[in-house]
Order: structure tokens, then C-alpha cells, then sequence
């Protein structure tokens, strides 16, 4: 299997349906196959694959900066592309408030249908 070859400050994506995660890449984990990585964003949209056009159109857009780390398998992610991050974050407030819990609970959720849907990349070797 051909594994991305991400670096750390890379931003990259995971994706699920019309759901986009877009964070840091912290550290690669090779031994396991995992990227850790910081959130930033999750972007929702109204179609599964948004264009061009209607990235900066997100229906919801959650600012997930100060939630944990996420370390996910490696094949679930791509390199995000500087089209579609820097629109959306342009959207993102400068300062960001401390213990939103609604940022939280969205980020779990989505974090929770990767992990419902894709059962083999989590199972034990």
C-alpha cells in the first residue's frame, strides 16, 4: 500500500460524506500508521464534493483550534490543497474563546462516523 508522505506543519484532511477536517499534521506515527494531528476547521457543506466556487460557502463551519489532538490511521488522509483552506479560513475568528463545547461535540461526532465507517483501519493488527 502506498502511504501519503505528509510533513509536520502540512495541512491535510479527512474527510466523511459532505464533512471536512482540515488540521496540522503534528507527527507522523509510522510503526502504527497514524497521523497526529491539531484541528482547525471542520467544514460542512450542502453536496459531498463542493467546488471551487463554494468552498468559501460553507453551511456550517466549526472552528475546532482548541480541542484535542487527534491521532487517526494514515490512509484516512490528504494533503488539503491551499484552494480550499485558505478561503475557509478566512472565515475563522483571529481570537478564539476557550471551551466551546459545541466545537467539541461536533468534532467527536464526526470523529465517531470515521471511525463507525471505516471499522477496519481501527481494528487491531
Amino acid at each position: 500500500m502506498l502511504k501519503p508522505f505528509f510533513k509536520p506543519s502540512q495541512i491535510v484532511c479527512l474527510e466523511h460524506q459532505n464533512n471536512y477536517l482540515y488540521g496540522e499534521v503534528i507527527q507522523i506515527i509510522e510503526s502504527r500508521q497514524l497521523c497526529w494531528i491539531r484541528p482547525l476547521m471542520l467544514a460542512v457543506f450542502a453536496n459531498d464534493i463542493p467546488t471551487i466556487n463554494s468552498l468559501q460557502e460553507a453551511e456550517e463551519l466549526w472552528d475546532v483550534r482548541l480541542t484535542s489532538d487527534v491521532a487517526y490511521p494514515l490512509p484516512l488522509f490528504r494533503p488539503a490543497l491551499d484552494l480550499e483552506v485558505l478561503p475557509l479560513m478566512m472565515h475563522l475568528e483571529e481570537d478564539v474563546e476557550e471551551g466551546d463545547s459545541l466545537s467539541k461535540q461536533r468534532l467527536r461526532q464526526f470523529l465517531e462516523q470515521i471511525w463507525q465507517s471505516n471499522p477496519s483501519y481501527f481494528q487491531q493488527p
